[in-house]
């Protein structure tokens, strides 16, 4: 029996077959100084999405459109533009083939605010747009005014070269990613819905090209995020008498609460070995050792092992179950007073086949204590995305034109653990893939939303052939 397991094992080890395909390499375009220059400029527009839409600035982000039609000004004359509840925008480039369904590339125009905290850690002001040995600063360079500019340059690019798409594109860039996209993005694919219209499929942000993420694999790896984690806060309160805090019961409300979250990190949701999550394994063992192939290749005998060892980290743990993650904490106000009321807010993100009801339920199990009062936090729950296939031409196409500008990198689907507003075009196409074109390198990944938030100007340009072929390579056929 032992035997016949070693042969069952080295068979399937030596059986898995490359994901990868052959690059055709093609020919970058020099891209002059100008297009950094645009995106300098772009920064310097604060267009901040606060928690509280009421309090949105409107005027910076109408500023911001005034620039883009002076920054672009053939994108503006040759294509179909219109404003979105006021603030979103969405472009329609026709196409010359009308049975062909579109294609739709999506950014969003908002960032995230600056802690004043950390205003005085930044090298530059961080809505500056300052140049500085070969980069770019500022809120919104990764994330993600730098794929919405260089779509925008890529397609202004192609305009002046007289190209014309078969396939009709759509550029839909919302205002308010950041709190959800329900009055940008939703509103979008209201408008395309009311036309009837259906997507060949969507590319937003997500994954992008990271170096140094999987031991034992030196080559950098572009990510394919195929489906997104589920998304649900909930509030956990307790009640209390109250009193002086020289005369304590047992349990105070701040001690009963600590004790339920303490209980939630002591279970957490168990790690899970398939699914879109280890899909990214599948693309990246062939490309490994033969004790990595060997053990991702028998999953059925190794998962203890594979659990073990992805989930000592928080990057691959995090794409192995549903993540759990006390975030506030609020309850006193005076230091000999005891306390009536003590809350917390849990934020939970959600693998695909779990949901934000199925979530609950759990907590509630693990907790199981009727002082502790669970509801959620807010109403922006929603559950996993659909999974995205990874064999349909879209991904393929998709693949090939990352290899052909990015020909030293392998590729691989992957589940996105943070979330887009890509979700919601899932009425209009079972194709939605999440990629920004830009090389990341190890200690840049905590920039985004972070502290010198910065991009590289040559990585930039980079992204802008990526877009320049992407459209030739999706519209042409």
């Amino acid at each position: 029996m032992f035997l016949l397991i070693v042969l069952i094992c080295l068979y399937n080890a030596f059986s898995l077959e490359s994901k990868q395909i052959k690059p055709v390499v093609v020919k970058q375009f020099l891209l002059d100084k100008s297009c950094a220059e645009r995106l300098s400029k772009a920064i310097q527009f604060r267009t901040v999405s606060p928690q509280d839409n009421q309090i949105l600035d409107s005027t910076t982000f109408l500023a911001f459109h005034a620039f883009l039609k002076e920054a672009f000004p053939l994108l503006n004359k040759k294509l179909i533009a219109k404003n979105i509840n006021g603030l979103s925008l969405l472009y329609k480039w026709e196409g010359t083939d009308k049975n062909l369904k579109p294609l739709l590339l999506m950014a969003h125009q908002d960032v995230v605010p600056i802690d004043s905290t950390s205003l005085k850690k930044w090298s530059f002001n961080p809505f500056s747009g300052a140049q500085s040995n070969g980069f770019i600063y500022g809120r919104g360079t990764l994330d993600v005014k730098s794929a919405l500019l260089g779509q925008l340059e890529a397609i202004e690019f192609l305009l002046k070269r007289g190209y014309k798409p078969k396939r009709t594109i759509y550029l839909a860039y919302g205002h308010d990613e950041e709190t959800g996209g329900h009055n940008g993005t939703k509103r979008i694919v209201d408008v395309l819905a009311k036309r009837g219209e259906k997507l060949e499929f969507v590319l937003d942000e997500g994954g992008s090209i990271v170096s140094e993420m999987v031991p034992g694999l030196s080559k950098p790896i572009a990510l394919i995020g195929i489906a997104e984690k589920g998304y649900l806060s909930l509030e956990l309160t307790v009640e209390d008498a109250g009193g002086h805090s020289s005369m304590p019961p047992k349990e105070t409300a701040i001690g009963i609460l600590s004790s339920a979250i303490s209980k939630l990190e002591a279970n957490p949701f168990p790690l899970k070995i398939g699914g879109a999550g280890t899909l990214l394994f599948d693309y990246l063992a062939p490309e490994m050792s033969f004790l990595a192939r060997l053990t991702f290749g028998n999953r059925w005998l190794f998962a203890p092992l594979i659990k073990w060892k992805l989930g000592g980290n928080n990057a691959t743990r995090a794409i192995m179950h549903t993540t759990t993650a006390a975030t506030i904490f609020t309850s006193g106000n005076k230091e000999n007073v005891l306390p009536t009321s003590a809350k917390a807010v849990v934020n939970f993100r959600i693998i695909p086949g779990e949901s934000t009801s199925s979530v609950q339920d759990y907590i509630e199990k693990i907790i199981n204590d009727n002082r502790v009062k669970i509801k959620k936090a807010n109403e922006f729950g929603y559950n996993p995305t659909v999974v995205s296939n990874t064999e349909s031409s879209c991904f393929i196409q998709l693949q090939k034109t990352i290899l052909s500008i990015f020909p030293d990198v392998l590729v691989a689907p992957f589940l996105a653990v943070g979330s887009t507003d890509s979700r919601h075009y899932q009425p209009l196409t079972s194709n939605i893939y999440r990629f920004l074109p830009i090389r990341f390198a190890k200690e840049d990944l905590p920039r985004v939303h972070g502290i010198n938030e910065r991009i590289s100007i040559s990585a930039y340009h980079e992204s802008i052939n990526f877009y320049i072929q992407f459209i030739k390579n999706s519209s042409s056929h």
